[in-house]
């Protein structure tokens, strides 16, 4: 019997990237899954009911920079698994960004990143949260970045829109605690998914696949960082077994950052 048997989770950017592996992850600890993207999720259900039932998975297609959006996702999965328990707030915009001097950053680009990776977790845990208050128990886990704390330089709307998830996570943790619920962030470091490896490499480095082992060779471990090294991690979080952990920022990144 896997830690999460009897639980429902949703993970938000769950179809595709490390979000797809952590839809994955959940599912095989037990967890009926509800898989939210702005792209269609049906394919990854497919794969996860054929190996854990048909009852196992869901998909819905959402924009969580939208609140109606949202209220539909979190309407949709009480009526198809009748509670929630678990939330990953995995989507976020990154892939699509250049490197931009900050004062070459577009307005209404620096609003939409601020739409998806802050506000849209934000919007997702507002409506969650009442749901998993009333049966006085929940796992909400968001997606930082090693970047918030490193400060690179070029992605300043990125590097901004995850510094506010390491105090969104603080403060939802002292709010949420009363209610039987935690919250936590993780922060990977690069991570060699399909979305990092068609983005440009910084600059001054001749490709991406150079930029990811130049981020390596920073590492305490000396290999690149793969979906698989973060599920394990979402996985504890999500699980009984960290039923004291809140408020936590776990760095899970081969020892790039020390904390």
């Amino acid at each position: 019997m896997g830690r999460l048997e009897g639980r429902v989770a949703i993970v938000t950017g769950g179809a595709k990237g490390i979000g797809r592996h952590y839809s994955f992850a959940l599912a095989a600890e037990g967890a009926r899954v509800m898989i939210a993207d702005i792209v269609d999720g049906a394919q990854v259900a497919a794969e996860i009911a054929a190996k854990h039932g048909a009852n196992s998975v869901a998909a819905e297609i959402c924009d969580v920079s939208d609140e109606a959006a949202v209220k539909r996702l979190v309407d949709a999965t009480l009526a198809r698994f009748g509670q929630i328990d678990v939330l990953v707030n995995n989507a976020a915009l990154y892939a699509p960004l250049h490197e931009t001097k900050f004062t070459a950053i577009d307005v209404d680009l620096w609003d939409k990143v601020m739409a998806v990776n802050l506000r849209g977790p934000f919007l997702v845990a507002k409506h969650v949260a009442p749901e998993m208050a009333k049966r006085r128990y929940g796992k909400i886990i968001n997606i930082g970045s090693g970047t918030a704390v490193r400060g690179i330089p070029w992605l300043m709307h990125y590097v901004t829109s995850k510094g506010g998830i390491m105090g969104f996570t603080r403060a939802l943790a002292s709010e949420l605690g009363p209610h039987g619920i935690t919250v936590n962030a993780i922060a990977p470091s690069l991570t060699r998914t399909p979305g990092a490896l068609a983005r440009k490499p910084r600059a001054g480095i001749a490709s991406i696949d150079e930029e990811f082992e130049l981020v390596a060779q920073g590492q305490a471990i000396k290999r690149v960082e793969v979906p698989e090294d973060l599920v394990g991690t979402v996985s504890y979080l999500t699980s009984d077994d960290a039923t004291f952990v809140t408020g936590q920022m776990i760095n899970v990144n081969g020892g790039r950052i020390f904390s």
